[in-house]
Protein backbone atom coordinates (compact mmCIF):
# COMPACT_ATOMS: atom_id res chain seq x y z
CA UNK A 1 0.00 0.00 0.00
CA UNK A 2 1.35 3.53 -0.74
CA UNK A 3 1.50 5.98 1.83
CA UNK A 4 1.75 9.80 2.09
CA UNK A 5 4.98 9.60 2.74
CA UNK A 6 5.89 7.27 -0.24
CA UNK A 7 4.63 10.09 -2.69
CA UNK A 8 6.39 12.41 -0.69
CA UNK A 9 9.52 10.09 -2.44
CA UNK A 10 8.30 9.73 -5.47
CA UNK A 11 7.53 12.84 -6.38
CA UNK A 12 11.20 14.53 -5.08
CA UNK A 13 12.69 12.08 -7.37
CA UNK A 14 13.94 13.37 -10.95
CA UNK A 15 15.47 11.19 -13.08
CA UNK A 16 15.56 10.47 -17.26
CA UNK A 17 13.93 8.37 -18.01
CA UNK A 18 11.56 7.73 -14.85
CA UNK A 19 9.43 4.98 -15.98
CA UNK A 20 5.71 4.14 -14.27
CA UNK A 21 3.14 1.31 -15.02
CA UNK A 22 0.01 1.45 -13.73
CA UNK A 23 -3.00 -0.84 -14.17
CA UNK A 24 -6.36 -2.43 -12.14
CA UNK A 25 -5.92 -5.70 -10.96
CA UNK A 26 -8.43 -8.27 -9.01
CA UNK A 27 -8.19 -9.64 -5.74
CA UNK A 28 -10.36 -12.91 -6.58
CA UNK A 29 -9.48 -15.76 -9.02
CA UNK A 30 -10.16 -16.06 -11.48
CA UNK A 31 -10.55 -12.45 -12.57
CA UNK A 32 -7.14 -12.76 -11.61
CA UNK A 33 -5.73 -14.99 -13.73
CA UNK A 34 -5.37 -12.08 -16.57
CA UNK A 35 -3.31 -9.52 -14.41
CA UNK A 36 0.04 -11.37 -15.20
CA UNK A 37 -0.55 -10.73 -19.38
CA UNK A 38 -1.72 -7.32 -18.71
CA UNK A 39 1.21 -6.63 -16.98
CA UNK A 40 2.89 -8.18 -19.49
CA UNK A 41 1.20 -5.67 -22.29
CA UNK A 42 2.27 -2.76 -20.70
CA UNK A 43 5.95 -3.74 -20.14
CA UNK A 44 5.99 -4.49 -23.44
CA UNK A 45 4.52 -1.09 -24.37
CA UNK A 46 7.20 0.53 -21.91
CA UNK A 47 10.05 -1.26 -23.40
CA UNK A 48 9.65 -0.42 -27.34
CA UNK A 49 8.78 3.22 -26.43
CA UNK A 50 12.09 3.11 -24.10
CA UNK A 51 13.85 1.60 -26.81
CA UNK A 52 12.51 3.99 -29.34
CA UNK A 53 14.22 6.73 -27.54
CA UNK A 54 17.24 5.38 -25.93
CA UNK A 55 19.80 3.17 -26.66
CA UNK A 56 19.93 -0.52 -24.85
CA UNK A 57 23.44 0.21 -23.50
CA UNK A 58 21.80 3.67 -22.02
CA UNK A 59 18.48 1.43 -20.63
CA UNK A 60 20.35 -1.68 -19.62
CA UNK A 61 20.01 -0.98 -15.34
CA UNK A 62 16.55 0.42 -15.80
CA UNK A 63 15.70 -2.74 -17.52
CA UNK A 64 17.49 -5.12 -15.28
CA UNK A 65 15.47 -3.10 -12.62
CA UNK A 66 12.19 -3.79 -14.49
CA UNK A 67 12.61 -7.46 -15.01
CA UNK A 68 13.70 -7.92 -11.12
CA UNK A 69 10.65 -6.04 -10.11
CA UNK A 70 8.29 -7.39 -12.31
CA UNK A 71 9.46 -10.93 -10.91
CA UNK A 72 8.25 -9.84 -7.52
CA UNK A 73 5.05 -9.39 -8.44
CA UNK A 74 2.97 -12.05 -5.95
CA UNK A 75 -0.25 -12.54 -8.68
CA UNK A 76 -2.17 -14.39 -6.37
CA UNK A 77 -2.53 -11.59 -3.66
CA UNK A 78 -2.55 -7.68 -5.56
CA UNK A 79 -5.30 -5.84 -4.44
CA UNK A 80 -7.22 -3.33 -6.81
CA UNK A 81 -4.23 -1.85 -8.56
CA UNK A 82 -1.17 -2.06 -9.18
CA UNK A 83 1.53 0.58 -9.55
CA UNK A 84 5.47 0.20 -10.66
CA UNK A 85 8.22 2.67 -10.64
CA UNK A 86 11.73 2.59 -12.25
CA UNK A 87 14.42 4.40 -12.88
CA UNK A 88 18.77 3.75 -13.35
CA UNK A 89 18.87 3.54 -9.70
CA UNK A 90 15.31 3.01 -8.54
CA UNK A 91 12.17 0.40 -8.34
CA UNK A 92 9.67 0.07 -6.02
CA UNK A 93 6.19 -1.75 -6.59
CA UNK A 94 2.98 -0.94 -4.87
CA UNK A 95 0.02 -3.10 -4.34
CA UNK A 96 -3.35 -0.56 -4.49
CA UNK A 97 -6.32 -0.98 -2.64
CA UNK A 98 -8.46 0.81 -5.36
CA UNK A 99 -8.35 1.11 -9.27
CA UNK A 100 -6.02 3.37 -11.50
CA UNK A 101 -6.55 3.58 -15.31
CA UNK A 102 -3.92 1.41 -17.12
CA UNK A 103 -0.77 3.67 -18.46
CA UNK A 104 2.30 3.50 -19.46
CA UNK A 105 4.18 6.99 -18.52
CA UNK A 106 7.88 7.90 -19.37
CA UNK A 107 9.16 11.30 -18.30
CA UNK A 108 11.68 13.30 -16.05
CA UNK A 109 9.37 12.42 -12.75
CA UNK A 110 7.00 9.26 -11.95
CA UNK A 111 3.42 9.68 -12.65
CA UNK A 112 1.26 9.92 -9.53
CA UNK A 113 -1.18 11.94 -10.03
CA UNK A 114 -3.50 9.10 -10.72
CA UNK A 115 -2.55 7.60 -6.90
CA UNK A 116 -3.03 11.42 -5.23
CA UNK A 117 -6.68 11.33 -6.88
CA UNK A 118 -7.52 8.11 -5.67
CA UNK A 119 -5.82 8.45 -1.97
CA UNK A 120 -7.89 11.91 -1.71
CA UNK A 121 -11.22 9.73 -2.31
CA UNK A 122 -10.45 7.06 -0.22
CA UNK A 123 -10.85 6.73 3.54
CA UNK A 124 -7.06 6.03 4.96
CA UNK A 125 -5.83 5.88 8.62
CA UNK A 126 -3.00 4.83 10.72
CA UNK A 127 -2.96 1.89 13.58
CA UNK A 128 0.00 2.23 16.11
CA UNK A 129 0.20 -0.97 17.89
CA UNK A 130 1.82 0.16 21.54
CA UNK A 131 4.38 -2.75 22.94
CA UNK A 132 7.96 -2.19 24.34
CA UNK A 133 8.49 -5.31 22.60
CA UNK A 134 7.67 -4.69 19.53
CA UNK A 135 5.43 -1.03 18.33
CA UNK A 136 3.91 -1.61 14.74
CA UNK A 137 2.08 0.90 12.47
CA UNK A 138 -0.36 -0.19 9.70
CA UNK A 139 -1.72 1.89 6.96
CA UNK A 140 -5.39 1.59 6.16
CA UNK A 141 -7.12 2.23 3.37
CA UNK A 142 -11.32 1.60 3.43
CA UNK A 143 -10.91 -1.98 4.44
CA UNK A 144 -7.41 -2.64 3.70
CA UNK A 145 -4.44 -2.65 5.59
CA UNK A 146 -1.25 -3.11 5.24
CA UNK A 147 1.93 -3.00 7.93
CA UNK A 148 4.69 -0.44 7.42
CA UNK A 149 7.99 -2.21 7.78
CA UNK A 150 10.91 0.05 7.12
CA UNK A 151 13.67 1.50 8.91
CA UNK A 152 11.59 2.74 11.73
CA UNK A 153 8.80 0.19 12.05
CA UNK A 154 8.45 -2.14 14.46
CA UNK A 155 9.90 -0.26 17.22
CA UNK A 156 11.66 -2.10 19.89
CA UNK A 157 12.44 -0.45 23.27
CA UNK A 158 15.66 -0.80 24.20
CA UNK A 159 18.35 -0.01 27.04
CA UNK A 160 17.41 -0.97 31.26
CA UNK A 161 14.54 -3.06 31.75
CA UNK A 162 14.13 -3.92 27.54
CA UNK A 163 17.19 -5.37 26.18
CA UNK A 164 19.63 -4.86 29.16
CA UNK A 165 18.72 -5.50 33.22
CA UNK A 166 16.92 -2.69 35.12
CA UNK A 167 19.89 -0.56 37.67
CA UNK A 168 19.54 -2.13 41.12
CA UNK A 169 17.76 0.64 42.83
CA UNK A 170 15.12 1.42 40.00
CA UNK A 171 11.69 1.58 41.44
CA UNK A 172 7.95 1.69 39.43
CA UNK A 173 8.60 5.18 38.78
CA UNK A 174 11.18 4.49 36.90
CA UNK A 175 9.88 1.75 34.91
CA UNK A 176 7.00 3.96 34.05
CA UNK A 177 9.15 7.02 32.94
CA UNK A 178 11.28 4.66 30.75
CA UNK A 179 8.75 3.42 29.10
CA UNK A 180 6.98 7.18 28.93
CA UNK A 181 10.41 7.90 26.73
CA UNK A 182 9.81 4.92 24.69
CA UNK A 183 6.36 6.25 24.05
CA UNK A 184 7.50 9.70 23.36
CA UNK A 185 10.12 8.10 20.81
CA UNK A 186 7.61 5.96 18.98
CA UNK A 187 4.98 8.80 18.66
CA UNK A 188 8.42 11.51 17.22
CA UNK A 189 8.85 8.81 14.33
CA UNK A 190 5.41 8.11 13.73
CA UNK A 191 5.26 12.37 13.13
CA UNK A 192 7.40 11.67 9.99
CA UNK A 193 4.63 9.54 8.70
CA UNK A 194 1.21 11.92 9.85
CA UNK A 195 3.41 15.09 8.53
CA UNK A 196 1.38 17.55 6.08
CA UNK A 197 -1.41 14.56 5.83
CA UNK A 198 -3.82 14.63 9.19
CA UNK A 199 -5.67 11.23 9.02
CA UNK A 200 -7.41 9.40 12.38
CA UNK A 201 -5.26 7.11 14.26
CA UNK A 202 -6.37 4.34 15.87
CA UNK A 203 -4.64 3.09 19.01
CA UNK A 204 -4.03 -0.81 20.23
CA UNK A 205 -2.61 -1.95 23.11
CA UNK A 206 -2.96 -2.54 27.18
CA UNK A 207 -4.55 -0.01 28.67
CA UNK A 208 -0.97 0.87 30.77
CA UNK A 209 0.93 1.14 27.20
CA UNK A 210 -2.39 3.70 25.55
CA UNK A 211 -2.29 5.73 28.50
CA UNK A 212 1.14 6.95 28.52
CA UNK A 213 1.37 6.80 24.89
CA UNK A 214 -1.29 9.47 25.28
CA UNK A 215 0.58 11.44 27.77
CA UNK A 216 3.42 12.10 25.87
CA UNK A 217 1.78 12.02 22.29
CA UNK A 218 1.61 15.26 19.85
CA UNK A 219 -1.17 13.45 18.18
CA UNK A 220 -4.25 12.89 20.86
CA UNK A 221 -6.35 14.82 18.92
CA UNK A 222 -6.42 12.35 15.38
CA UNK A 223 -6.95 9.68 17.82
CA UNK A 224 -10.82 8.10 16.78
CA UNK A 225 -10.40 4.83 18.85
CA UNK A 226 -8.63 2.40 20.76
CA UNK A 227 -8.10 -1.42 20.70
CA UNK A 228 -7.35 -3.08 24.04
CA UNK A 229 -4.72 -6.32 24.49
CA UNK A 230 -1.76 -7.53 23.02
CA UNK A 231 -1.00 -7.62 19.66
CA UNK A 232 2.51 -8.00 19.18
CA UNK A 233 1.78 -11.27 16.90
CA UNK A 234 -1.60 -10.27 16.01
CA UNK A 235 -2.24 -11.19 12.39
CA UNK A 236 -3.98 -8.55 9.81
CA UNK A 237 -7.26 -10.80 9.13
CA UNK A 238 -7.23 -11.14 12.93
CA UNK A 239 -7.01 -7.04 13.35
CA UNK A 240 -8.66 -5.78 10.12
CA UNK A 241 -12.59 -6.40 11.19
CA UNK A 242 -11.83 -4.70 14.77
CA UNK A 243 -10.14 -1.96 13.33
CA UNK A 244 -13.01 -1.13 10.33
CA UNK A 245 -15.50 -1.63 13.19
CA UNK A 246 -14.15 1.51 14.25
CA UNK A 247 -13.05 3.30 11.18
CA UNK A 248 -17.33 2.68 10.28
CA UNK A 249 -17.97 5.15 13.14
CA UNK A 250 -15.44 7.67 12.50
CA UNK A 251 -16.82 7.65 8.92
CA UNK A 252 -20.14 7.87 9.88
CA UNK A 253 -19.37 10.89 12.21
CA UNK A 254 -17.35 12.30 9.66
CA UNK A 255 -20.21 12.73 7.35
CA UNK A 256 -22.63 14.09 9.91
CA UNK A 257 -20.25 17.01 10.68
CA UNK A 258 -19.72 17.71 7.36
CA UNK A 259 -23.18 18.05 6.44
CA UNK A 260 -23.52 19.56 9.62
CA UNK A 261 -20.93 22.55 8.83
CA UNK A 262 -23.03 22.64 5.06
CA UNK A 263 -26.17 23.09 6.68
CA UNK A 264 -24.69 25.77 8.54
CA UNK A 265 -22.96 27.32 5.50
CA UNK A 266 -26.51 27.25 3.61
CA UNK A 267 -27.71 29.76 5.98
CA UNK A 268 -25.19 31.78 5.81
CA UNK A 269 -25.23 31.86 2.20
CA UNK A 270 -21.67 30.63 1.36
CA UNK A 271 -21.84 27.69 -0.48
CA UNK A 272 -22.19 26.83 -4.26
CA UNK A 273 -23.78 23.96 -5.62
CA UNK A 274 -22.41 23.93 -9.08
CA UNK A 275 -19.22 22.21 -10.56
CA UNK A 276 -19.00 25.50 -12.64
CA UNK A 277 -18.81 27.73 -9.79
CA UNK A 278 -17.20 25.51 -7.26
CA UNK A 279 -14.52 25.47 -10.17
CA UNK A 280 -14.13 28.94 -10.51
CA UNK A 281 -14.58 29.71 -6.79
CA UNK A 282 -12.21 26.94 -5.78
CA UNK A 283 -9.32 28.38 -8.33
CA UNK A 284 -9.70 31.76 -6.53
CA UNK A 285 -8.77 30.09 -3.62
CA UNK A 286 -12.54 30.80 -1.72
CA UNK A 287 -12.66 27.25 -1.11
CA UNK A 288 -12.96 26.25 2.59
CA UNK A 289 -14.56 22.67 2.41
CA UNK A 290 -15.05 20.75 -0.60
CA UNK A 291 -18.14 18.28 -0.37
CA UNK A 292 -18.53 15.70 -2.77
CA UNK A 293 -20.29 12.46 -3.45
CA UNK A 294 -18.21 9.36 -3.43
CA UNK A 295 -18.73 8.25 -6.93
CA UNK A 296 -19.17 11.69 -8.75
CA UNK A 297 -16.88 12.11 -11.75
CA UNK A 298 -17.53 14.50 -14.51
CA UNK A 299 -15.37 15.39 -17.97
CA UNK A 300 -14.81 18.80 -18.65
CA UNK A 301 -12.82 21.46 -20.60
CA UNK A 302 -11.41 24.69 -19.45
CA UNK A 303 -12.36 27.07 -21.76
CA UNK A 304 -9.56 29.95 -23.35
CA UNK A 305 -11.54 32.49 -20.34
CA UNK A 306 -11.15 29.83 -17.55
CA UNK A 307 -14.38 28.88 -17.32
CA UNK A 308 -15.53 25.04 -16.82
CA UNK A 309 -17.71 23.07 -18.96
CA UNK A 310 -19.12 20.06 -19.57
CA UNK A 311 -18.33 17.91 -22.91
CA UNK A 312 -18.99 14.17 -23.60
CA UNK A 313 -16.00 11.76 -22.29
CA UNK A 314 -14.96 11.50 -26.13
CA UNK A 315 -14.24 14.92 -26.30
CA UNK A 316 -10.95 14.78 -27.10
CA UNK A 317 -7.22 15.25 -25.43
CA UNK A 318 -7.83 18.23 -24.22
CA UNK A 319 -10.68 16.84 -22.00
CA UNK A 320 -9.94 16.70 -18.60
CA UNK A 321 -11.01 12.56 -17.56
CA UNK A 322 -12.84 13.97 -14.53
CA UNK A 323 -12.74 17.73 -13.29
CA UNK A 324 -14.17 16.58 -9.46
CA UNK A 325 -10.32 15.07 -9.44
CA UNK A 326 -8.80 18.47 -10.67
CA UNK A 327 -11.02 20.68 -8.14
CA UNK A 328 -9.89 18.36 -5.06
CA UNK A 329 -6.26 18.85 -6.10
CA UNK A 330 -7.52 22.97 -6.30
CA UNK A 331 -8.90 23.24 -3.58
CA UNK A 332 -6.08 20.93 -1.11
CA UNK A 333 -3.31 22.93 -2.73
CA UNK A 334 -4.94 26.21 -1.60
CA UNK A 335 -5.23 25.34 1.81
CA UNK A 336 -9.23 24.17 2.00
CA UNK A 337 -10.14 20.82 3.20
CA UNK A 338 -11.89 17.54 1.27
CA UNK A 339 -15.13 15.43 2.59
CA UNK A 340 -16.02 12.43 0.89
CA UNK A 341 -19.39 11.27 1.38
CA UNK A 342 -21.61 8.52 0.49
CA UNK A 343 -23.77 9.00 -3.06
CA UNK A 344 -26.74 10.27 -2.16
CA UNK A 345 -25.76 12.61 0.54
CA UNK A 346 -25.33 15.78 -2.01
CA UNK A 347 -28.55 15.13 -3.94
CA UNK A 348 -30.20 18.57 -2.95
CA UNK A 349 -26.78 20.17 -4.10
CA UNK A 350 -25.83 18.55 -7.40
CA UNK A 351 -23.45 15.56 -5.82
CA UNK A 352 -21.03 18.50 -5.19
CA UNK A 353 -20.92 21.70 -2.60
CA UNK A 354 -18.34 24.14 -1.61
CA UNK A 355 -17.95 25.64 1.89
CA UNK A 356 -16.54 29.37 1.01
CA UNK A 357 -14.39 30.85 3.51
CA UNK A 358 -16.09 34.29 2.72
Amino acid sequence: MITRQDLNQLQSLIKVPALSILLPTHRTWPDNKQDPIRVKNLVDEAMDRLRAEFSDRELEPLLKRLESLVSEIDNPHTLDGLALYVSHDFAKLYYLPFPVPARVAIDQTFATRDLVYAMHRALRYWVLLLSQASTRLLAGTGETLEEVHDQNFSMQMTGPGATTALPYEADSSYVDDRHRRFFQQVDSVFTSYAKNDELPLIVGGVDRQISFFQEVSQHTSSIAGTLIGNFDKATIPELAPQVWSIIQTVREAQQINALQELDHAVGAQKVVSTIEEVWQLAQEGRGKLLLIEKNYHVPAIVTEDGRLELVDRSGGTEVMDDAVDEIIEVVLAKGGNVAILDDGALSGHRHIALILRY
